[in-house]
């Protein structure tokens, strides 16, 4: 999409991270392309993982927190029969258990949906007393963490590999998950259901929020995500062959293609309500951070629902700031974008 004289380098990119680098590697693409140290991602992918990385540029950094919000979803390949420490194929073998059957599998998933609680990965970013959790497990000290609500929206088993036994060992689920939900975790206590042991061997990151994988820049690069298709790259990260790509201009062209300025349409993508300042007097006082009235506005802000959060926008459709109506109906910033004179 075009950008607006203000906003350049301002922008949304929905980028398909392939499995291999890390997340913030990923995004290295990113900022060589539009030339910009000034870029955020909404939510870490594992590094054996691919899919949709939402990352904010220039201004719209200041986004990152409202989308990381978003509910997810995730296509997961996992293995049974065995569990590692890291609840991923990277880890070391902690358990092993018989493989389930189709149908004590699909009993399983169904329990794994509507609000539950999760224990999180050892190996995972939460904090215990200071420390991530996953430092204090490399350093071989265990901890308990504790388990926090999570809600998971669906749970679709869609496919299987069967041994000759008719025993599943391995299956490809699609998951729609809210925030802070451990796929690793729903693996692993599936399995546990099913009298297994589990982890994952592949994991896509197919949505966030409104936004979709298939509209991402460099998704074509991304192999087709099936059972087969993990294992296979699974090897060959284990083999150390699969390293993020060198850059190239075709890539570099697509993700500028590819930026989203924050109009309207983008902004209901993102969960806002959006308002137009009434007036130039009115837009410079909302960029000095006076007092938000409703009569600053060309929209109704009353007709909006409360608890929302406003995109707002200026006299030339630039967007300029996010507000908040609370519960009492009263305004306050979020955020104001200083436009360039």
């Amino acid at each position: 999409m075009s950008q607006t004289k203000n906003q350049k380098t301002n922008g949304i990119i929905l980028f398909a991270k392939e499995p291999g680098p890390t997340s913030f590697s990923a995004i290295g693409s990113v900022k060589r392309a539009l030339k910009t140290t000034k870029v955020g991602h909404t939510g870490t992918l594992d590094s054996f993982a691919q899919g949709l990385l939402v990352v904010c540029v220039g201004s719209l950094t200041k986004l990152a927190g409202n989308i990381t919000a978003f509910n997810k979803s995730y296509k997961a390949v996992i293995k049974f029969g065995e569990e590692t420490d890291t609840l991923e194929f990277t880890g070391k073998t902690i358990k092993t258990a018989p493989l389930p059957t189709l149908q004590e599998l699909q009993a399983a998933v169904q329990k794994f949906t509507g609000d539950i609680m999760q224990t999180p990965p050892l190996f995972s970013a939460i904090h215990i007393n200071g420390k991530r959790a996953s430092e204090l497990a490399r350093e071989g000290k265990t901890q308990t963490i504790p388990a926090r609500p999570v809600t998971v929206f669906k749970a679709k088993i869609l496919d299987v590999k069967l041994t000759n036994q008719n025993q599943v060992e391995y299956a490809l689920i699609d998951f729609e998950v809210s925030k802070g939900t451990y796929i690793r975790s729903l693996a692993r206590d599936i399995a546990e259901t099913c009298n297994s042991a589990a982890h994952l061997i592949g994991l896509s990151r197919t949505k966030v929020g409104s936004f979709n994988i298939e509209e991402s820049a460099a998704f074509s690069r991304l192999k087709d995500f099936t059972i087969e298709n993990s294992i296979k790259t699974a090897q060959e990260f284990l083999q150390n062959q699969n390293t993020q790509k060198k850059d190239d201009q075709e890539l570099y062209n697509e993700i500028k293609n590819h930026l989203l300025d924050l109009n309207t349409q983008t902004a209901k993508l993102c969960g806002f309500e959006t308002a137009k300042i009434i007036n130039s007097n009115a837009e410079a006082d909302f960029q000095n951070g006076k007092k938000l009235l409703c009569k600053m506005f060309e929209t109704d802000i009353k007709t909006l629902p409360k608890n929302s959060q406003i995109a707002v926008y200026g006299t030339e459709n630039n967007f300029i700031g996010l507000i908040f109506k609370n519960e009492s109906e009263k305004l306050s910033y979020k955020f104001v974008i200083q436009t360039e004179k």
